[in-house]
């Protein structure tokens, strides 16, 4: 979902985890006048924002609650689980550190944009939307009105039928999550060479079955370097320089 090349033996830091320092988009404000990212969800990924400064505000929406809005101001952190739609929204120069389970997933596969259904249900149209961002800057912002566009749509039928917005949130997640089964080995990898190969090598140390002495890992996040995902401008954090 970004132009990123990752893999899973560069991408989990501490634990297995996933972090990236991200911009959200502020070049111009999206059709319903926000500065924004793109709505979209994750199947199996678990995700947490620390916010690092300025301010704005995060737009979930799930099966159990719907929608509603969490405020986000400089040392919040909150963390959601998969399955749950949201959308960040820039209004203060607003950065986050971005904190994913099994890193290298939502790149690979467990991310899906949410760009209304008569796009969402057409493979070809759904899979030139989410390419647009190939262009570059101007590409991502294209890619985030479009979604933001039918993502409108979706938040009006909060207010004016539940039952409707229901149904359609209901479609949207069940249609990313009927693409679990056919990623499921390249998901698989992931998690061994994250989470799974921390806590081995965690045990081994436990019963002193390993003296490992990996070198650290230190690297600068230049400032320069501009990756494009659905929230904003990315600086990830890997295992090995960029």
């Amino acid at each position: 979902m970004a132009n990123l090349n990752i893999d899973s033996k560069e991408t989990s830091v501490i634990g297995g985890l996933g972090m990236t320092r991200i911009t959200v988009y502020d070049q111009k404000a999206s059709p319903d006048g926000n500065q924004s990212g793109c709505p979209h969800v994750h199947a199996i990924t678990t995700e947490a924002y620390y916010i690092v400064e300025g301010f704005g505000s995060v737009e979930f929406h799930d099966m159990e609650k719907g929608f509603y809005t969490v405020a986000l101001t400089a040392g919040m952190f909150l963390q959601f689980p998969p399955n749950t739609v949201h959308r960040l929204v820039n209004t203060g120069k607003l950065v986050i550190l971005g904190l994913m389970a099994n890193a290298g997933l939502a790149e690979n596969g467990d991310a899906r944009i949410y760009f209304g259904e008569n796009i969402d249900e057409d493979p070809d149209a759904y899979s030139a939307a989410v390419a647009l961002v190939k262009k570059g800057l101007d590409g991502a912002l294209e890619r985030r009105d479009l979604s933001v566009k039918g993502y409108t749509r979706l938040v009006k039928l909060w207010s004016d039928d539940k039952d409707a917005y229901f149904k359609q949130l209901k479609r949207f997640i069940d249609k990313h999550q009927s693409t679990v089964p056919e990623n499921k080995e390249k998901f698989q990898n992931f998690i061994e060479n994250g989470p799974k190969l921390w806590a081995k090598k965690t045990e081994a140390l436990l019963n002193q079955t390993s003296e490992e002495a990996n070198d650290p890992i230190i690297q600068d996040i230049p400032k320069d370097l501009t990756l494009l995902g659905m929230c904003g401008v990315l600086h990830p954090i890997q295992n090995k320089a960029i």
